[in-house]
């Protein structure tokens, strides 16, 4: 089952995610909304990054930032932390 959630970053941008857990980990994620990420095609390796990730927010926060800083990713209208934010809450839980 594929939980979702939207969460409305400050000054506008909006992420959205779909993600399944099993045992409280990530097992299956979808990152969408009109945040910018260049290059664009690492949203992809980013989730693949996110699976088996426990939902704890500074958890997947961490990951995240990692992610940015060794692939050299530019992330624009949202921070890793929101992208936490928003995947805690797609997985029921407030971190």
């Amino acid at each position: 089952m594929m939980l979702k959630a939207e969460y409305k970053v400050e000054g506008g941008k909006l992420i959205k995610v779909q993600l399944a857990k099993r045992e409280g980990k990530i097992d299956a994620i979808k990152i969408t909304g009109d945040f910018f990420m260049h290059p664009e095609d690492l949203i992809d390796e980013l989730e693949k990054a996110l699976l088996g990730c426990p939902l704890n927010e500074n958890a997947i926060a961490e990951t995240i930032r990692r992610f940015v800083r060794d692939r050299g990713v530019i992330l624009l209208g949202a921070t890793p932390e929101d992208f936490a934010k928003c995947i805690i809450k797609a997985g029921g839980g407030n971190g």
